[in-house]
């Protein structure tokens, strides 16, 4: 077979969509995160300084970020309890930021975000945050 047959057989295939269009990234879209919101979620795990925070419990529009100090040799346990709040998308110059979830800002402290230093207040203000949900197993004090 000869050099331009062999192309002229593997041509069509090669050239079915541009090669810069093969190599583009595909853009994420709210259907990847589900069809329940279109917000990005909050992590389940992050760090900010010193800190170390990880969700241990989460109804609806509250959640209960457990908070360790990373540079204590015996680290003492904290508790936040956060109204998530969610912010739309926005444009800075060409880009788009996606819509997302929040956690509250320190202005917000107080309002939107209460610490503990008890597990068991962290879990008292999360009922009061989110009251219309079922309640959790283990939690009730029916007899």
């Amino acid at each position: 077979m000869s050099k331009a047959s062999l192309m002229a057989t593997r041509a069509p295939v090669l050239l079915r969509r541009p090669v810069s269009a093969a190599f583009q990234k595909t853009r994420a879209t709210a259907v990847a995160w589900g069809k329940k919101s279109h917000y990005r979620p909050l992590p389940e795990e992050f760090r900010h300084d010193e800190l170390t925070f990880r969700q241990i419990a989460r109804e609806g529009n509250a959640a209960i970020y457990e908070q360790i100090w990373n540079r204590c040799a015996e680290p003492t346990l904290c508790w936040e309890v956060i109204r998530i709040r969610r912010r739309e998308g926005f444009k800075i110059g060409v880009r788009f930021v996606e819509p997302a979830e929040v956690y509250p800002n320190s202005e917000a402290w107080g309002t939107d975000g209460f610490t503990f230093t008890d597990k068991e207040g962290a879990f008292a203000k999360l009922d009061e945050l989110a009251p219309l949900r079922p309640r959790r197993k283990g939690n009730s004090n029916e007899s």
